[in-house]
């Protein structure tokens, strides 16, 4: 059953299943709907400084233990929360750094395909006024946050053009935004990964996240005794938070020893 947390009727039961049993947390972070509200546009989010802190506590806290597994590239997040760095894993698990500063990327081959397809929803988002295109190089993102009307003909549209490339690639749909990538690697695949390696090795892991494209990872750290923390409404998970302020709620507890095992 799912309960909620940070909210007028969170539970004493609800914070309790934060509490590790026979360890400790590591904590994996979506960052936009999850550590940020949604933007106009990709370009316009600000990360302030107490956040930035505050993951920085939080990573001391868990003794290294904090990935950020996101759909924006490991570059972009390097820029948004300059100067620190963070474990990561970028483009939804086509690219990871890993605690030691080591990056791990899918082995994507050139396909003249996609190249073709790349042109196609470039001619999608030119033909659909307020349409924003966001060329992530191996994927291509079709982003209708300022035109939502636009969104039934863009999913079908952009579909079209990912059924003509085959298994290979895949459609992931999120809040606004339908992106065209390879299915070699999810981030479920990073999480996986990552709970491979020192420091996250050993312990239960926690994601949190806002949008359909967390929902493989969710299931991976289900899968893995852990738990799911959904934010807003989107999508299920074992645990609710209501927004990115209550995420930072979290992060507080997590790193002041609030809800660490008695």
């Amino acid at each position: 059953m799912e309960e909620t947390l940070y909210h007028e009727d969170s539970s004493l039961a609800a914070r309790k299943r934060l509490d590790p049993v026979g360890g400790e947390w590591c904590l994996f972070l979506d960052v936009d709907g999850t550590l940020l509200e949604i933007a106009p546009t990709p370009d316009a989010v600000v990360v302030d400084d107490s956040l930035k802190d505050l993951l920085v506590h939080t990573r001391h806290a868990l003794n290294g233990a904090v990935a950020l597994v996101s759909g924006r590239g490991i570059a972009v997040l390097d820029q948004l929360f300059a100067p620190h760095r963070f474990a990561a894993a970028g483009l939804h698990g086509l690219e990871r750094r890993d605690a030691s500063g080591a990056l791990h990327v899918a082995p994507v081959d050139i396909d003249p395909a996609f190249e073709a397809a790349r042109e196609a929803l470039a001619g999608v988002a030119e033909a659909l006024p307020g349409v924003l295109l966001e060329d992530k190089t191996v994927s291509v993102a079709l982003h209708c946050r300022a035109t939502p009307q636009h969104e039934p003909v863009l999913r079908r549209l952009v579909q079209a053009i990912a059924d003509g490339l085959g298994p290979r690639y895949q459609v992931l749909e999120g809040k606004r935004v339908l992106e065209v990538k390879p299915a070699i690697a999810t981030k479920a695949d990073a999480i996986r990964a990552f709970l491979l390696e020192p420091p996250f090795i050993g312990r239960r892991p926690v994601f949190v996240g806002d949008d359909i494209t967390d929902l493989d990872g969710f299931a991976a750290v289900e899968g893995l005794g852990g738990l799911s923390v959904a934010v807003g409404d989107r999508v299920d998970a074992q645990l609710r938070v209501a927004s990115p302020r209550d995420v930072r709620a979290l992060l507080s507890d997590l790193s002041e020893g609030r809800l660490a095992a008695p």
